[in-house]
């Protein structure tokens, strides 16, 4: 457990750092975020890209994977959205609920925390987990999340698609796949400029979300709200993918310990901000996102061990 902690630890402390530059008003709100536009539209696109475009399709992909992993993930959202409903009494607020559990960091955290422990192999998970976690539940949030207006579900859901099409990061997901596809070799300067490129996104990712954490806004009284999702996104939604891969589908024990590692990550920053374009349950979601990400610093590392990860 020790070397799980002395791996992850480090990582968690660089957004850590982002907080206490934020809060200590080192840089500038601006500043950051552009940080977090850098990593996000820029540096993540280029490793994907390289990650995925360098190993072969087959060993990337894995459809029934994606499938068991899309349907622990609709199930969580779908369960913490009808309690959401059932307590609040409001299926918006329920659905902000089930994008905050279902919605994990996994385009911030997942490389620089899996990278170490499983290899560039990860490239494939994680661009299926961004697809599920990313692209579907946005889509469906975007619909049940928005005014009752007539037509503002689905003009929510089209522009959040429309957004997704244009996503540097989805972008880089399908040309990866369609290189490793046609199994095309990577020139050596291209190589070198992606790698170069690319492994920025791990630190500067880092440090805008603890930018992007700092100017939260948490009430008191939503720290049940918050511990609750917290539990539904950092113990249940793993404990859910590693039965349905592991014991359900019997996948390899790659793909389930990705699986499990993937769900347990913490709430995405993106979850906040589709609460706050629809404007519902936005406090609840920037508290999740705090609260997973401080319990996810221990939590994360008990995970892997508990999986026998092996450790660098």
């Amino acid at each position: 457990m020790l070397a799980f902690l002395a791996l992850c630890l480090p990582i968690f402390a660089v957004v850590a750092f982002g907080f206490a530059a934020a809060k200590q008003k080192w840089m500038p709100a601006t500043a950051i975020e552009a940080v977090g536009i850098f990593s996000f539209n820029v540096a993540l696109p280029a490793m994907l890209f390289k990650l995925m475009a360098a190993q072969p399709l087959r060993e990337s992909f894995d459809a029934i994977y994606f499938a068991g992993y899309l349907g622990a993930c609709m199930v969580i959202f779908a369960s913490v959205m009808l309690i959401g409903r059932l307590t609040r009494g409001n299926i918006r607020i329920g659905a902000a609920f089930g994008a905050a559990a279902a919605m994990g960091n996994v385009g911030y955290l997942a490389p620089p925390l899996m990278l170490p422990m499983l290899g560039p192999r990860i490239a494939g998970p994680v661009a299926m987990a961004i697809v599920a976690e990313v692209a579907v539940i946005i889509a469906l949030g975007s619909m049940l999340m928005a005014p009752a207006a007539k037509g503002a579900g689905l003009q929510a859901v089209m522009a959040g698609l429309r957004g997704l099409a244009r996503s540097p990061v989805i972008l880089s997901i399908a040309l990866g796949a369609l290189a490793a596809g046609i199994e095309m070799p990577i020139p050596a300067p291209l190589e070198r400029f992606l790698s170069f490129l690319g492994n920025a996104a791990g630190p500067a990712a880092l440090f805008a979300l603890g930018g992007t954490l700092a100017r939260l806004k948490i009430d008191g009284r939503l720290f049940a709200v918050a511990f609750g999702i917290t539990a539904a996104k950092l113990f249940v939604y793993p404990a859910l993918v590693w039965f349905v891969l592991g014991s359900w589908l019997a996948l390899d024990p790659f793909w389930v310990i990705c699986g499990v590692l993937l769900a347990a990550m913490p709430t995405a920053t993106n979850a906040y901000l589709l609460a706050q374009r629809q404007g519902v349950g936005v406090e609840e979601a920037s508290a999740a996102v705090l609260f997973t990400t401080i319990i996810a610093s221990i939590a994360f590392p008990a995970t892997a061990w508990l999986l026998d990860v092996p450790v660098p």
